[in-house]
């Protein structure tokens, strides 16, 4: 059994305390998988992202934003509450892969989002990316198969509004 670890992340100071980061951590999306409903934007056809393309765009995700909309309900690309620091092409113990993302939310400029995340944690929040550049193998199929594209963020709603059921975001101690 071989396994490997595709990861990239951006080296952020340690400062003890900073009252403008809380840590977070989560799983932005699976990958060679179908999405279990429509993302935004693909025009209610299911995606699959393949893993030779998340495993190319991953440089693309480092430094962008995660964003929130007050009801945690759809993408707000204008509310940017964090920034995405880590991310990396992990196995799923349940077969499979998805990209799993660390990194931090404004806290002291977005402490509703924080209490959010504090209230509902992993069992109820999920998580969704922003892609640009998008290249699918055939647009008329039933499965859009993403063959190339771009991060351009992320977002915070809640699990049952994310395309992926299997997407997840805790606060980290």
């Amino acid at each position: 059994m071989e396994l490997q670890l595709e990861s990239m992340a951006v080296e952020m100071p340690q400062v003890e305390g900073h009252p403008n980061r809380c840590g977070f951590r989560g799983v932005l999306t699976t990958v060679d998988r179908a999405s279990d409903r429509a993302p935004s934007g693909a025009r209610g056809h299911r995606v699959m992202l393949t893993a030779e393309a998340a495993e190319a765009a991953l440089p693309s995700l480092l430094g962008m934003a995660v964003d929130y909309a007050p009801e945690l309900d759809r993408h707000d690309a204008r509310r940017k509450a964090g920034i995405i620091t880590d991310a990396e092409l992990r196995n799923l113990a349940t077969g499979g892969q998805c990209i799993a993302v660390r990194g931090y939310i404004f806290a002291r400029d977005f402490p509703e989002v924080i209490e959010a995340v504090r209230e509902m944690g992993r069992a109820e929040l999920g998580m969704s990316y922003e892609i640009a550049d998008v290249r699918v193998a055939d647009v008329n199929a039933e499965v859009w198969r993403v063959t190339q594209f771009a991060f351009t963020g992320a977002a915070v709603l809640k699990r049952g509004r994310a395309a992926y059921r299997d997407t997840w975001l805790e606060l980290e101690n």
